[in-house]
């Protein structure tokens, strides 16, 4: 079975970021079209309540997602632990076919880190049109320098490492 992952951005003081909602829309419109049965969400709690997690939750909710379709993953903070965290998750559907939602500049290294632990992963990612270009510049400029830094980094994890 495939499963849908979105990968989860900030919650502002006065709700969910841009990049947080169009990610979790992006998630919802796939659903929707049958692309698979079930969203995991992926957020812990950043500088403002509630998790990622429960953001997105309730954003796929107002759009039509019933519950039975979404499961939590609310403790990861890093883009290696929303992976690593959601796989008892995936494990339990069981799915390792996975899409990803996040945006096209983060996309390839989710990606790494999801075939590191055996995942089968796709990306999908939203439209940045309408987006910062500064914004979008400066995620791809910080994705240059992180992708060789995971890559190093998953070189030292087991890929049976639990989630911890």
């Amino acid at each position: 079975m495939d499963a849908i992952i979105i990968l989860g951005a900030a919650v502002w003081r006065d709700g969910p970021s841009p990049t947080l909602r169009r990610r979790t829309l992006h998630g919802a419109a796939l659903w929707h079209a049958g692309v698979a049965p079930v969203i995991v969400v992926c957020g812990g709690l950043g500088g403002h309540p509630p998790t990622e997690a429960a953001a997105m939750t309730d954003l796929l909710r107002t759009a039509g997602v019933p519950a039975a379709a979404i499961r939590q993953e609310d403790r990861s903070t890093t883009t290696l632990d929303n992976i690593r965290f959601a796989l008892p998750i995936l494990h339990a559907i069981p799915a390792r076919d996975v899409i990803i939602v996040t945006d096209a500049t983060h996309g390839p290294r989710a990606a790494l880190v999801a075939r590191h632990f055996g995942l089968r992963p796709r990306l999908d990612a939203p439209s940045l049109r309408g987006g910062r270009k500064r914004t979008i510049l400066r995620q791809a400029l910080r994705e240059l320098g992180a992708y060789p830094l995971y890559a190093a980094r998953l070189m030292r994890i087991p890929r049976d490492t639990p989630p911890g």
